[in-house]
């Protein structure tokens, strides 16, 4: 039945969500297509991370539908998610920080009993980020703030996702860090990552992407593609003077 309401991998169609009794989201519509990145940019508190965790599971939402891979996951909790491949890199990257990069990452892999797949993914994160692996026995802990956010981002591609949902991956990086994570999104795409990132720097996130929706107070208030973003005046006022 999935499969005949939407056309789309992932479609969001008028998701509302609370937090108690305060409402985060009203009417969210929102849709990603394999193969793409799409942005999602709005200032603090719009929603954007509200967003993301509706899909991944971590806020049910009260109304509306999310259908992903044919599937309807509306209700569905994050560990099923988990295994029908969405991966979420948190805000604020949440590795452990007394644990080695190695068992960060074998943690991504909970749910492959398989060690030579384990591996064979483990190879495939230090073809996106080397330092990992030249850091293996350290601790997350110890690790500088762009090391991290790649630990971050390879513990998520551990779990070999379909959807991979970035949020804000270049929050308290360095300029020269956050070009090189960008530029390492951008291969992961190439190679047919579908992509989903709710960014703070609004410029480098529409340079990036495909297409992108301007979010405010819950609402989306703005979406097309990223080229037509760029030029428009009132998200060159609000999010890129």
């Amino acid at each position: 039945m999935a499969d005949e309401l939407s056309k789309h991998f992932l479609e969001l169609t008028h998701i509302e969500s609370f937090y108690g009794k305060i409402q985060a989201l009203q009417g969210v519509n929102l849709y990603v297509d394999k193969g793409e990145i799409v942005t999602l940019i709005g200032s603090n508190g719009a929603g954007k991370s509200t967003t993301l965790k509706s899909i991944s599971g971590q806020v049910t939402p009260k109304t509306g539908s999310i259908l992903f891979d044919g599937k309807d996951i509306t209700k569905n909790p994050t560990h099923v998610n988990a295994h029908l491949g969405i991966a979420q890199v948190p805000e604020g990257r949440r590795i452990f920080p007394r644990l080695s990069v190695r068992e960060n990452l074998q943690i991504g892999a909970f749910a492959e009993r398989s060690k030579s797949i384990i591996a064979e993914r483990m190879e495939r994160v230090f073809g996106y980020f080397p330092r990992l692996k030249e850091r293996l026995e350290q601790k997350g802990g110890t690790m500088s703030g762009g090391e991290q956010q790649m630990l971050a981002i390879g513990r998520a591609l551990m779990m070999k996702p379909k959807l991979l949902m970035l949020d804000e991956p270049s929050m308290g990086l360095a300029p020269i860090i956050v070009e090189q994570i960008f530029d390492i999104i951008k291969e992961m795409n190439k190679e047919g990552m579908t992509i989903l990132l709710v960014e703070q720097n609004a410029f480098q996130a529409l340079q990036l992407a495909d297409r992108g929706y301007v979010i405010q107070t819950g609402n989306i208030v703005l979406e097309g593609p990223c080229s037509e973003l760029l030029t428009n005046q009132q998200v060159r006022e609000a999010y890129l003077a």
